[in-house]
C-alpha cells in the first residue's frame, strides 16, 4: 500500500477521501469534531506540499431520510474547517458536474475545497464506476484517510482506485498501525464491549470477534434485539449479554457488576456503542460505569465508533484511553479479520 508520502503532489490535485459523519444538533451545529480534527494532519501535509486539496466526504443517509435532505449539507464542516485551519475551505455545490470541475480547475497550489456530500447521490452506495469514473476525473491522484468507512465498499472508496494513482492517509496509516498491531499480538484476556444499536450491521461482528476475544460483553440497545431475536452465537460461552436493565434503555446495576469483574481481569479492551440511550441523562449511567472501570484498569484499551468517542469527549476522558479509533464497525471488522473493501482497494 503506498503511502501519501510516496507521491509528488506539489501542483497536484489530490482527493483526499475523509470522514467527516460529524454527528449534528437539531439546530444543525457539530456536537463533536473528533473526525473533523484527526483529518487535519494529512491536510497540513498537502497543504505543505503545495497540493491543490479536494476534500470528499459523506454525511448521515440523506437519501433513505429525503424529506430532510437540506439537513445533511457539509456546510457545518466547511466552517470548522475554515476554523481549524485558518484558511478558507469553499463548499462546492456538488461532488460531481460540470460547474465543481471548473472550479476546481480555478483552483491554486495550497487552496482547499470540499465536496458536497457523497451520499446526495445513490451511486456513492452502489460503488458505481460511472460515478467513482465522474469523482476521479477531479484529481491527479486520489488519498484515502477515512478509515472509518474503509469496511463500506462505495465509490469513493473502493471504485475509485481503479482510475487515479492511490494511497493511504496519514490517519489511515495511524489506525491500521495501532489496530494492526492489536490485531497480530494482543495480550490477554481480551475483552470486547460492543453496544448501541444497527443490529443488523453488528451481529456477524460478535460472532467474528469472539474467536479472537476472550469475552464479549453485549450491552445497550443492540442487547434488546439479540434477546428479542434469540440469535445463536457460535461461541456462546464467550458472550456474556446483559442480565438486567432500566427501562430497556441502560443496562442494570447487576450487569454493570458482572461487566466490571470481566474488565478488570482484562490486559486488552475494546469498546464500540454506549451502553444505554446516553441522549438522555437518566441513561447514561451504564456507560458511566463501563468507562470508568476501563480507565481504572491495567488495560490497553481501544475505544471507536462516532457516538462511543462523542461520548467519551464529553465526559472529558479522551486522554484516559490508549487509542480513540476513528472507526467503530471498521475497526471491529479490522480486529476480527474481515478484509475491508477501502484498505483491499488501495493493495
Amino acid at each position: 500500500m503506498k503511502s501519501v508520502k510516496s507521491f509528488d503532489l506539489e501542483g497536484k490535485k489530490v482527493l483526499l477521501r475523509c470522514d467527516f459523519n460529524v454527528p449534528l444538533s437539531e439546530q444543525g451545529n457539530i456536537l463533536d469534531d473528533f473526525r473533523i480534527k484527526q483529518s487535519l494532519p494529512t491536510i497540513k501535509y498537502l497543504m505543505e506540499k503545495k497540493a491543490i486539496i479536494i476534500l470528499l466526504s459523506h454525511l448521515g443517509r440523506p437519501l433513505e431520510k429525503s424529506l430532510e435532505i437540506d439537513k445533511y449539507s457539509l456546510k457545518p464542516v466547511a466552517l470548522r474547517l475554515t476554523e481549524l485551519l485558518g484558511r478558507e475551505v469553499e463548499l462546492m455545490p456538488d461532488c460531481i458536474g460540470e460547474e465543481v470541475k471548473a472550479s476546481i480547475d480555478k483552483m491554486q497550489p495550497g487552496s482547499i475545497a470540499l465536496l458536497e456530500n457523497l451520499r446526495f447521490h445513490k451511486q456513492e452506495k452502489e460503488n458505481n464506476p460511472d460515478f467513482a469514473q465522474q469523482l476521479a476525473s477531479l484529481g491527479d491522484t486520489y488519498i484515502n484517510d477515512a478509515f472509518g468507512v474503509c469496511h463500506r465498499k462505495h465509490a469513493s472508496i473502493s471504485a475509485i482506485t481503479k482510475y487515479l494513482p492511490s494511497g493511504a492517509g496519514l490517519l489511515l496509516e495511524k489506525e491500521l498501525k495501532v489496530l494492526g498491531g492489536l490485531l497480530k499480538n494482543p495480550q490477554k484476556p481480551l475483552v470486547a464491549i460492543i453496544g448501541g444499536k444497527k443490529m443488523e450491521a453488528k451481529i456477524y461482528l460478535i460472532d467474528n470477534i469472539a474467536r479472537m476475544a476472550d469475552w464479549v460483553l453485549i450491552g445497550g440497545l443492540l442487547e434488546r434485539e439479540i434477546k428479542e431475536k434469540k440469535t445463536e452465537f457460535s461461541l456462546p460461552e464467550k458472550i456474556i449479554i446483559a442480565v438486567d436493565d432500566i427501562e430497556g434503555l441502560d443496562i442494570g446495576p447487576r450487569t454493570i457488576e458482572l461487566f466490571k469483574e470481566k474488565i478488570g481481569l482484562a490486559k486488552t479492551i475494546v469498546w464500540s456503542g454506549p451502553m444505554g440511550k446516553i441522549e438522555e441523562t437518566r441513561f447514561q449511567k451504564g456507560s458511566e460505569e463501563i468507562m470508568s472501570a476501563i480507565i481504572k484498569s491495567d488495560a490497553f484499551s481501544v475505544a471507536g465508533g462516532g457516538t462511543t468517542i462523542e461520548f467519551i469527549n464529553r465526559t472529558g476522558k479522551s486522554s484516559e484511553f490508549n487509542h480513540l479509533s476513528t472507526g467503530g464497525e471498521a475497526m471491529l471488522d479490522l480486529l476480527s479479520g474481515e478484509k475491508l473493501p477501502g484498505i483491499e482497494a488501495l493493495q
